[in-house]
């Protein structure tokens, strides 16, 4: 039935289904379903790994129904930004659930013992013991979970040892090659003792109007596949963005110490695409194949004894752990992306910490005797090992890197993080550094800040207007993200076609509906932020940021503050907004 959610408390084995009809109704689905429920089921104050911290889990109503439609929504209380966490992940999650007959899955409490959690449709659910899954990585714990010819879609998520050992930054594995990432789901998952959940749907996904529903699918399919608007993706992927971004100094290197790599070529999409692309991957009902796999030799013993890995490769860990580490050899890469994926680390905020140790250690802020290992650019043999370290935390250096943090507040000015995540690899211009700050989520996707750097590349780009517009911006994704669509996709889905589409399958909104529930969301992600903490005042943008030349000049700390104090009064009129309108 519409608007149903299955809760799971983990304290007891208990779940049951209630009914939100006006929550779907309202809010669409995806982020705007799951950030209410956040609102209204996380106690305020809360410890991120307090068995009362809510994992929300929800797929939009386009999944499953649409082109380029997969992302489900996870939100729940982060470790790594002490507000709001929120994460996005493809695969096919998000049509399990619904085809498992659910517009969310809401997971409370926490298990006395390692478990992992069966979901079929019916309202059953089981709670298995994990024990024998333990330390697995989240790939072979999915390996182990996946039903030989299941009845149904099946989709399975697992942590690794980084979500066990509590890492702030540990991601989610959905079905080996998608991942919650970021915000530290993965710890909050081990915090639960819930090494896995594996979804079986075997029902139906009804729209109200089946000639309309053709219709409209069969001019956005049209459009996926024949437009040219998503060839980027489905030919060389987002690593094109590294040759794209070097020319124009904005590839972050080094630490963000310039934003030229001299290697770049090697990272590149265009070197990966040609030596060492394998296959590419896909979501349900997605002819894209934006997901590009490499294969991967690792030689363990002597006598040539080998194992092949599949490594998925996109832009965001390339910068990460290339260019930001000085690592220009393609292998080292995917070995430093392997090791993260065996270990269930967020990529990105891995390749931030090691950077920032990398350059305390340069300066003398830091020594071996806390590192154990030299940090050095270019070493990716030492950076795995430090990797490891991260996740075993054998001294209190490594609980630090863990947790995200400069060890003992010592070079905080290299640390190159907002609102507690690690910067995505545009060093474009203000407008990326200010999105970065005012998205609910600090990434770079809340509202693409660096495409409008790039957009007005050379020109002078007014902090108060730039506000407004990553503003409008993040508020109409987040039609798109309750919608269920992927961010890849957004200029296929604009404002026509998804009210074409929402009304096709039962909804009814105009376009003033459309724009209200984008900032109504938007306003409630930040009424959950400032709850819980959060300031635009207390925000720390790192020096580097201002000492470094962008692809658009110097970044002046006055834009920024000038910037900072527009999105704190625009926003707080979205949160009081999205208050009048829902109270809790």
């Amino acid at each position: 039935m519409i608007g149903d959610i299955l809760f799971i408390n983990l304290t007891d084995g208990l779940n049951w289904v209630e009914n939100r009809r006006e929550l779907v109704d309202k809010y669409i689905g995806g982020s705007g379903l799951a950030i209410n429920l956040l609102n209204e089921l996380c106690p305020e104050g809360v410890d991120p790994f307090a068995p009362e911290n809510p994992i929300i889990l929800a797929p939009g109503p386009f999944i499953g129904l649409y082109p380029a439609c997969s992302k489900t929504i996870a939100m729940f209380k982060s470790p790594l930004t002490g507000n709001l966490g929120e994460s996005h992940a493809g695969g096919k999650l998000g049509v399990a659930i619904r085809l498992a007959g659910y517009n969310a899955v809401v997971i409370m409490g926490a298990s006395s013992k390692p478990v992992w959690l069966d979901i079929k449709d019916n309202g059953e659910v089981k709670v298995n013991g994990a024990s024998s899954l333990k330390g697995l990585s989240s790939l072979h714990t999915i390996m182990s979970l996946d039903a030989v010819n299941p009845y149904g879609l099946q989709s399975i998520v697992a942590i690794g040892p980084a979500g066990e050992n509590f890492v702030y930054y540990a991601n989610v594995s959905v079905d080996g090659y998608n991942f919650f990432g970021r915000t530290g789901l993965g710890a909050v998952m081990g915090a639960k003792n819930l090494k896995a959940i594996r979804v079986t749907g075997c029902g139906e996904i009804s729209v109200k109007d089946l000639d309309r529903y053709k219709r409209v699918f069969e001019k956005v399919y049209e459009d996926v596949i024949k437009s040219g608007k998503m060839r980027k993706y489905h030919d060389l992927g987002t690593p094109q963005n590294v040759l794209v971004l070097n020319k124009i100094k904005a590839l972050p290197t080094m630490n963000f110490k310039r934003g030229y790599f001299e290697y770049a070529e090697n990272i590149s999409g265009e070197y990966f695409a040609d030596n060492l692309l394998v296959r590419k991957s896909t979501c349900p009902l997605c002819p894209i194949g934006c997901k590009h796999v490499a294969m991967l030799k690792n030689f363990f013993a002597e006598e040539h004894e080998v194992e092949s890995i599949e490594v998925g490769y996109d832009y965001e860990p390339i910068y990460a752990l290339g260019s930001n580490l000085g690592v220009g050899d393609p292998l080292d890469v995917l070995k430093l992306r392997a090791v993260c994926d065996r270990y269930g680390l967020d990529a990105m905020m891995t390749g931030t910490m090691l950077a920032w140790a990398t350059e305390a250690y340069e300066n003398g802020l830091i020594s071996l005797n806390e590192t154990m290992v030299e940090p050095r650019w270019g070493n990716a043999e030492n950076y795995i090992e430090m990797v490891k370290r991260i996740v075993a935390m054998p001294n209190e250096f490594y609980v630090s890197m863990a947790q995200g943090k400069a060890y003992r507040n010592l070079g905080e000015e290299f640390l190159a993080v907002i609102g507690g995540n690690g910067l995505a690899g545009y060093h474009t211009g203000l407008a990326f550094i200010i999105g970065t700050a005012i998205g609910a989520r600090h990434s770079h996707l809340s509202n693409a800040g660096y495409n409008l750097d790039q957009k007005l590349l050379g020109l002078t780009i007014d902090p108060v207007e730039a506000v407004k517009a990553l503003i409008k911006e993040e508020a109409w994704r987040c039609v798109l993200e309750s919608c269920g669509v992927c961010l890849f996709a957004r200029d296929i889905y604009g404002k026509h076609t998804v009210l074409e589409a929402l009304n096709a399958i039962g909804f009814n909104y105009d376009d003033e509906g459309l724009e209200r529930v984008g900032r109504l969301i938007y306003g409630l992600k930040y009424k959950f932020k400032f709850r819980e903490g959060f300031e635009f005042q207390s925000l720390k943008i790192p020096n580097r940021i201002f000492e470094t030349p962008t692809a658009n000049g110097r970044i002046s700390p006055e834009d920024v503050k000038k910037g900072l104090e527009i999105a704190d009064a625009e926003v707080r009129g979205l949160v009081a907004e999205a208050t009048a309108y829902h109270v809790f």
